[in-house]
């Protein structure tokens, strides 16, 4: 998903297999989408959706998803045997008896996967599976990812909605006062000089934020802001943390 109706325009999101929207203006080449599950928007190339009937996208819309619960797995045309990889959190549509429906095609699944409110516990666990992940800016998935794709993504898995940006999310659950107050699995954010909210990362225990900033990555947290293990230094100025219910 880019900023403009351009290849060379800003990636500032990724719309992941089976993640259904709305097309509000489309043209020649590109068409500007808004996300069901997010609201969010952006322009995406023609080539690289296709077109599903009003029934379909309500029904996707409205049910919890159902997500891949591995890092990447395949999808296998039942009639072609034709493959499609598909990464962490991307969208079974249609899930019944380990086959997916799309637009009227059927393909074989035998990985993992999520579906409703988890434990909140399990905020944590999935946080590690986007360990060492690779930043990049848009991204949401363990190849690529951004601070609040990270987020988004790991709550997406355990049957939470959260915004596209970390502002957005600033904007959802509860204030805490103090960081001890804090659960696993919680949300920290951080501004910058202006007081913008630009980052956002999943507390751990002891003290600690795993965070998309390079890579995913765990550092030290404290009233400041986020210490950074490998500079010795604060990369980070705390402005609020959030709980979320699960």
């Amino acid at each position: 998903m880019r900023l403009e109706k351009e290849d060379a325009s800003e990636m500032i999101n990724q719309v992941l297999f089976g993640e259904v929207f709305k097309v509000i203006d489309q043209q020649k080449k590109w068409s500007k989408i808004r996300l069901a599950h997010d609201g969010y928007e952006g322009w995406i190339d023609n080539k690289q959706y296709t077109e599903i009937t009003e029934e379909d996208y309500k029904a996707n819309a409205k049910n919890p998803p159902v997500v891949n619960a591995d890092l990447l797995e395949v999808l296998s045309n039942t009639e072609d045997s034709s493959l499609i990889p598909i990464p962490l959190g991307a969208t079974l549509t249609n899930y019944t008896d380990n086959k997916c429906t799309v637009n009227g095609q059927s393909f074989q699944f035998q990985g993992l996967f999520a579906t409703g409110k988890k434990d909140k516990a399990n905020i944590v666990n999935t946080a590690y599976m986007y360990l060492n992940a690779p930043y990049l800016w848009g991204g949401r998935t363990p190849f690529g990812i951004d601070c609040s794709g990270f987020t988004q993504m790991v709550y997406r898995l355990n049957g939470v909605s959260l915004k596209r940006d970390a502002y957005q999310q600033a904007e959802q659950g509860e204030t805490l006062s103090f960081i001890e107050e804090a659960v696993p699995g919680d949300l920290a954010f951080f501004d910058n000089a202006e007081g913008k909210i630009i980052h956002v990362g999943i507390i751990l225990e002891n003290n600690r934020i795993i965070h998309a900033h390079g890579k995913v990555r765990i550092d030290m947290l404290d009233q400041q802001g986020i210490f950074n293990v490998d500079t010795r230094l604060h990369s980070h100025k705390l402005r609020l943390i959030k709980h979320l219910k699960v």
